[in-house]
């Protein structure tokens, strides 16, 4: 065989890899699918309330060997669990060494797979006007209303749940929500001020039912003044400068006037994040809502 024939030959068999490799992918059998990433230090279960809806539940807690504080682990509720929790959960994790990091986190969720599950509007919520505001008559398909069985059911059949199965300071609780989530949490601090240590409101929707919730606000604002309540939670009010769903202003005077009742025992705080919209707001806050929320003062 000459020099040239080996020439061609080499050509040819150059040109046929491209293809005798395309064939044999299509005839090789596909990798199994790997197996989805389960975070570290969780778990996942499912709570029914009394009246029979059923929550997903997620727990981030310190490893099997860590030992408890005396008086127990401190507990943040985190709602819309399904979107939030995997960003507090990594922050709980990877501080574990860290005084915010000895503490479990319990994201507040649904069943399923999507971040945020349209149940939401009615557990978080008072019960939309009839006939709804203009900005609102797209919701007045779906449930609201139902904030008072769900305010029930953390303060009562998920705390005993968690406290069953978890070493938690009984006294040290805090609740996190965001957007209407935000908006229930200030219902709780109105509504049950002695349940929760820390609340954490962030983005609140306090635009819902035409700000119905400022007369929740003057009523606590009476009691309070009035000497009817006697502990409260201390709040945080988050907002992001660039929210153009919930306007930052609102929650800035809201902070402004329950600032004013620090003489009665209650402690507020404004935090604002210039750069960030509506839905950056809680992972932004992450370890800000953790300190809070996890350090003794």
């Amino acid at each position: 065989m000459t020099i040239k024939t080996l020439a061609c030959v080499a050509v040819a068999l150059l040109l046929a890899l491209p293809v005798a490799h395309a064939a044999a992918a299509e005839t090789a059998p596909k990798p199994p699918s790997a197996p989805g990433y389960t975070m570290p230090a969780t778990e996942t279960w499912d709570l029914a309330s009394d009246g029979g809806e059923v929550y997903r539940i997620f727990v981030s807690k310190p490893a099997k060997d860590s030992e408890a504080p005396e008086d127990g682990y401190p507990v943040l509720y985190v709602l819309d669990g399904n979107a939030y929790f995997g960003s507090f959960a990594q922050a709980r994790w990877v501080a574990e060494y860290l005084p915010v990091g000895k503490a479990i986190i319990v994201g507040v969720g649904y069943p399923g797979d999507e971040a945020w599950d349209v149940r939401r509007m009615n557990d978080f919520t008072a019960p939309l006007l009839d006939p709804p505001p203009r900005q609102w008559r797209s919701l007045a398909q779906y449930k609201s209303g139902a904030r008072k069985p769900f305010l029930d059911f953390l303060t009562g059949t998920l705390r005993a749940e968690i406290s069953r199965r978890y070493p938690v300071d009984p006294d040290r609780h805090s609740l996190f929500g965001h957007s209407l989530g935000g908006l229930f949490a200030l219902h709780a601090l109105y509504e049950r001020p002695d349940a929760f240590h820390s609340i954490v409101a962030a983005s609140p929707s306090m635009e819902w039912n035409e700000q119905g919730m400022l007369s929740e606000e003057r009523a606590f604002t009476a009691r309070l003044t009035g000497g009817k309540v006697g502990k409260t939670s201390r709040l945080m009010v988050v907002v992001g400068d660039q929210d153009t769903d919930d306007d930052p202003e609102p929650a800035r005077a809201l902070a402004e006037r329950l600032d004013r009742l620090s003489g009665h025992g209650l402690r507020v705080r404004l935090l604002r994040y210039p750069d960030e919209v509506h839905v950056t707001v809680p992972a932004r806050s992450v370890t800000d809502v953790m300190r809070f929320a996890f350090q003794i003062r």
